[in-house]
């Protein structure tokens, strides 16, 4: 009955030499998985150690431990280095091995975080900084446009007032020519010159008492 018990929740030898072999050979295969943790890869580990210490294998810290560092990745090659040449592996335990690991992981996630936060700061900086320079431009241009409508504006002011006194210029230097052409003129009225007939006053005076006088004849016929 004993032997029946202990085959049935043990397995036979056969069962346990089977479960021993593939379990030896996780444990050759054992290596750090893609995005896998130190407390992941603890747990794994211990769970092939303490099937394989049940049916019968023995292990000594040295072993186990250059075991736990030879399944690391090459993101934990200067840890792994460090450990090896400051730490004795034929006295230090698994569970402070593993600890140290994890401190280690929580540094270097720590250090990440903070990268990360210092380029998002950054490109924040610069994205700020490139939106200042943008509005500086365009405050710039704007005041460009003003100061080139204000010169525009003045230059036509300029050149207004300078075809006025162009203008005033070739009027008075008309004037001069006609009066100085006007004063040769020889009146038909009393024959001297420097006027005309029209503007002879006691001449335009004596042709309105003639016309009076002739429209007052008129009305007496």
């Amino acid at each position: 009955m004993w032997n029946i018990l202990e085959v049935t929740h043990k397995g036979s030898t056969y069962v346990k030499r089977a479960r021993k072999h593939i379990l030896i050979q996780e444990y050759k295969l054992f290596r750090m998985q893609q995005g896998e943790t130190i407390t992941d890869i603890q747990k794994r580990f211990t769970h092939i150690i303490n099937h394989l210490i049940g049916l019968g294998k023995q292990f000594d810290k040295e072993e186990l431990n250059i075991k736990i560092l030879e399944c690391l990745d090459r993101s934990w090659q200067s840890k792994v280095t460090m450990i090896s040449e400051t730490r004795d592996l034929t006295t230090l335990t698994t569970a402070t091995l593993f600890g140290k690991l994890r401190e280690h992981e929580l540094q270097t996630t720590r250090l990440k975080e903070m990268e990360t936060m210092e380029k998002k700061s950054r490109s924040l900086a610069l994205k700020t900084r490139v939106v200042d320079i943008e509005s500086s431009e365009e405050s710039s241009y704007e005041c460009n446009d003003i100061e080139n409508l204000n010169l525009l504006t003045r230059r036509f002011q300029k050149f207004i007032k300078m075809k006025s006194k162009m203008k005033n210029r070739q009027i008075k230097k008309y004037n001069k020519k006609f009066d100085s052409s006007y004063a040769k003129f020889t009146c038909f009225g009393c024959g001297k010159q420097g006027h005309t007939k029209v503007d002879y006053p006691s001449l335009v005076t004596k042709e309105k008492a003639q016309e009076k006088k002739s429209v007052y004849s008129m009305g007496r016929q």
